[in-house]
């Protein structure tokens, strides 16, 4: 990732653009971060918007804390309560009747 301040940018924005390489351009103030230029070649833009999105955001700052103060779940765990209950006697599994012999 590279980081560039406004103050200190002396050539069109479309120039660094052309020399990112597939990194991330922070622009920054005095304050602190104002804005990226990210590379599409490798990031569908339905990704850039979820990574921007307040819920998302929430939901991902909602996960780090949980998992901050150690409240995780194992695979299994996740798997049991994200996955349908699978049924003993599945319809697919069924097996074909043996052909009767002669």
């Amino acid at each position: 990732m590279k980081t560039i301040q406004l103050s200190n940018a002396s050539r069109p924005l479309a120039e660094y653009a052309r020399e990112l390489k597939g990194e991330i351009l922070v622009v920054g103030n005095p304050r602190g971060p104002v804005a990226a230029v990210v590379p599409l070649k490798a990031l569908d833009r339905e990704s850039l918007a979820l990574s921007a999105h307040p819920e998302f955001l929430e939901l991902i700052q909602r996960s780090r804390a949980q998992f901050a103060v150690g409240k995780t779940l194992s695979l299994d765990e996740m798997k049991e309560a994200v996955l349908p209950k699978q049924k003993a006697n599945k319809a697919s599994h069924r097996t074909r009747p043996k052909p009767a012999r002669r």
